[in-house]
Parts: C-alpha cells; sequence; structure tokens
C-alpha cells in the first residue's frame, strides 16, 4: 500500500498528549489499533488514520497525501510537551485472505480484514472499493474532504468517536450533532441503474440531492440530502435509489 505513511509518536507525553486531540479514546489503542481523526476546532475534518500501540511509541497510519499535514498540526499543538513526531519506513499492508503473523484486524468493521506493518506489502488482492461500498466506508479524499463533519461520515457506526473519551478538538460540534441534532445530510448506500461517474451530481425531481462518489459495479456512496432521497434519484445518465444502512 504505497498511499499510507506511518508517523511514530514518541516521548513520555505522547498519549495524553494525543489524547486530547483526537476523536477516539487513545488508551484503548495499548496493544491493539483504533480507528480516530483529527478536526477543526469548528468540528470539521482534516485527517483520518489508525493508532498503533506499541511499548515505547503510538504509531499513527494515516493517507500519504495528509501525513505532512497532520505531522504539521500535531506539531503545532506540541508546545512544551515531551512528544516527538517522525516518519517511519514501515509499510502498510492489508487484507481478508489469512492473516500474517503480526496483524491486527481493522477496527472500523469485521469484514474489512487486516492490516499489517511491517518492512513488505504482504496485501491480498481484494477489491477495496467494493467492499467499502458494501459496509459504506468512506475513504481519505474521496468521501472524506475538509469540508466534512465526521458524523456525516458514520464515524460513530466505524468505531471512529468515543462520546465519553472528554475533550479534543472539534468536540463540542461533533457531540452537539450527535446528541441535539438529527442528520438531515450524510453518506449513505445508493443502487446505481446505468452508467454514472464519480463526482455526478445527484438530482432529485429536479432539485440538487447531492453527490455520487465510489461507484462499484451497481452500487455507490453518496452524499445525500436525506428529505429529497426518498425516491427515485437522477445522477447523470444513471437512476438511483437509496438503500438501507449496512449494519455497524
Amino acid at each position: 500500500m504505497t498511499d499510507r505513511t506511518v508517523l511514530a509518536l514518541t516521548g513520555k507525553d505522547r498519549i495524553p498528549f494525543l489524547q486530547g486531540l483526537i476523536t477516539n479514546d487513545v488508551s484503548k489503542a495499548e496493544g491493539g489499533i483504533i480507528y480516530a481523526a483529527l478536526l477543526t476546532p469548528q468540528g470539521k475534518y482534516i485527517a483520518d488514520f489508525f493508532v498503533i500501540g506499541e511499548n515505547d511509541r503510538l504509531l499513527i497510519d494515516v493517507a500519504t497525501s495528509l501525513a505532512p499535514a497532520l505531522a504539521q498540526r500535531l506539531s503545532m499543538y506540541r508546545l512544551r510537551a515531551d512528544v516527538q513526531i517522525s516518519e517511519t519506513d514501515l509499510v502498510v499492508s492489508r487484507g481478508t485472505a489469512d492473516a500474517p503473523a503480526g496483524a491486527v484486524a481493522d477496527p472500523r468493521h469485521p469484514s474489512l480484514g487486516w492490516r499489517l506493518y511491517g518492512t513488505d506489502d504482504q496485501s491480498d488482492g481484494t477489491d477495496w472499493d467494493a467492499l467499502r461500498t458494501a459496509y459504506l466506508v468512506p475513504e481519505s479524499g474521496v468521501e472524506l474532504t475538509p469540508d466534512t463533519y465526521i458524523l456525516e461520515a458514520r464515524f460513530d457506526a466505524l468505531h471512529g468517536v468515543d462520546f465519553k473519551k472528554g475533550c479534543y478538538v472539534g468536540q463540542e460540534v461533533t457531540a452537539r450533532m450527535k446528541h441535539k441534532t438529527e442528520l438531515k445530510k450524510g453518506l449513505a448506500k445508493v443502487r446505481v441503474s446505468g452508467r454514472a461517474e464519480p463526482g455526478t451530481e445527484i438530482t432529485s425531481d429536479g432539485k440538487p440531492a447531492g453527490i455520487l462518489h465510489t461507484v462499484a459495479g451497481d452500487e455507490g456512496i453518496a452524499y445525500l440530502r436525506f428529505d429529497r432521497a426518498e425516491g427515485e434519484m437522477e445522477a447523470g445518465e444513471a437512476r438511483l435509489v437509496r438503500l438501507p444502512n449496512p449494519e455497524p
């Protein structure tokens, strides 16, 4: 997986430092792995990543395109904390066949297989777009962009938010969306009949209803206005129907 970079956080303050910044509980990564995000103070997405806890460091597995900005943002928050941030040479592998020694289960959904951090790529031939579409899992830079609110991207269903952990950057907005409002927009799974390219605008009775993102076979991931997604929709030459969300 050449599109992933692994950062390392070392220093005695690494756990409390990261705990105060990201959406999930860092203590749950001890000897394992969690999925999480770093948000703006306004609650919008900066980066999503996995955190892996080792004896003397935390590893952060992030899309390579986001790694420099994430490292820079973490450095900005570091202040006087005893934390060092560096890029490693670790290679990220993933797959859904038998897991190799040392692999860890993807924490987002049982069907997403395993991840491995080592010196060479041991990934298998899984069709990841088809799997992501089947289980409505967003991808960095595709469904997850700087305008994203993570609850609209189903981070709670993907075990990427801990609502009991306490404060983190963007926590107030995220908690308010969870407990005090009903989501009116968000990612949804759709049936696609006909040809439609990712990025095509979706309409319903001629009114804007959303954007089509990943397409795999006759299914896709779309960002929708839920009040306009009750019946048949259009995306270019294709017809779309919203499908039930998969179970977490």
